[in-house]
């Protein structure tokens, strides 16, 4: 927890609430269900909530944005953000059922009022539009391009740096896989926002439709 109060203060007592309760649910959570490696438990605050809250270091939602969080797994990056910004609708989609009940059910524990999640295949989502969607490392970039332009709003979003679009957080060396989707994405190294061992060759990638 004190590696997340490093970067960000400004939290309301309910929302320090909300994100000191995330370790045990996600502790009681992983004894029935294996969504987080157990490693990465010990470091949860480090290597999940802080690793999610960087998309809130470079984009400011406003009120009311509708963001899609494709592949969200146990709710990363959806949970953390949805607690930092409760003015923002959330709609967290896995294909796997058992990934999703997690995520109702740490949802449900932290009295999230702006979270709603699915599981159902991202191609399956009909009648619904979106400011952003976010990702993390769920897919190939050509992949998640592909299957989040259908869903985004035609109209821009107000935001610090970023309007309208995809923002996916992934590593390693991305050449390749930036080539080959056809699309011209913004990157931004995490350790340039998280001087942390653990960020170091991870990025920010930002798509703007």
């Amino acid at each position: 927890m004190e590696i997340v109060l490093k970067y960000f203060s400004d939290f309301t007592p309910a929302q320090l609430q909300q994100l000191e309760a995330l370790k045990g649910l996600y502790e009681e959570w992983n004894g029935k269900i294996n969504v987080i490696s157990r490693k990465d438990i010990d470091s949860l605050y480090e290597r999940h909530v802080l690793h999610s809250l960087s998309i809130a270091a470079i984009a400011d939602f406003q009120p009311g944005t509708q963001i899609l969080d494709l592949g969200t797994g146990g709710g990363f990056p959806g949970i953390p953000l949805a607690i930092f910004y409760p003015e923002v609708q959330f709609h967290l989609v896995d294909s796997i059922g058992k990934k999703i009940k997690v995520v109702q059910g740490v949802s449900e524990a932290l009295g999230l009022k702006n979270v709603t999640s699915a599981h159902t295949r991202v191609e399956e989502i009909k009648n619904r539009k979106f400011d952003i969607v976010v990702s993390r490392a769920v897919a190939p970039l050509a992949d998640l391009w592909r299957w989040s332009k259908p869903l985004l709003k035609k109209s821009a979003v107000p935001g610090k740096q970023f309007e309208k679009g995809l923002i996916c957080l992934k590593g390693g060396d991305l050449a390749q896989e930036i080539s080959e989707s056809g699309v011209k994405p913004r990157l931004l190294e995490l350790y340039e926002i998280f001087p942390e061992e653990s960020f170091k060759e991870k990025y920010i990638v930002m798509v703007k439709s």
